[in-house]
């Protein structure tokens, strides 16, 4: 299983990324092991997609990383409805 995610940084800047371990990846983050993120902590998760198969995942974090904000920003609003 991967998942794509999305996570707003203190400074309110989203970060799309991909992994197969969401937990540990979220916790890397948040303890300052990432490049992006490192200096806008702490970071929350706001948005997750699962998929069974790495390319599909991979497809969907390149989609949404060439996404507005707004863009963004309506996809994790539709998410936190749910």
């Amino acid at each position: 299983m991967y998942f794509v995610y999305i996570l707003r940084c203190q400074d309110d800047c989203l970060y799309t990324g991909i992994t197969w371990n969401l937990a540990k990846r979220i916790k890397e983050h948040n303890l300052g092991l990432t490049p992006f993120t490192k200096n806008k902590l702490p970071v929350k998760l706001v948005y997750v997609e699962s998929f069974g198969i790495r390319q599909q995942a991979h497809s969907r974090e390149k989609e949404i990383k060439g996404w507005r904000r707004e863009k963004k920003e309506n996809l994790i609003k539709e998410f936190s409805l749910r």
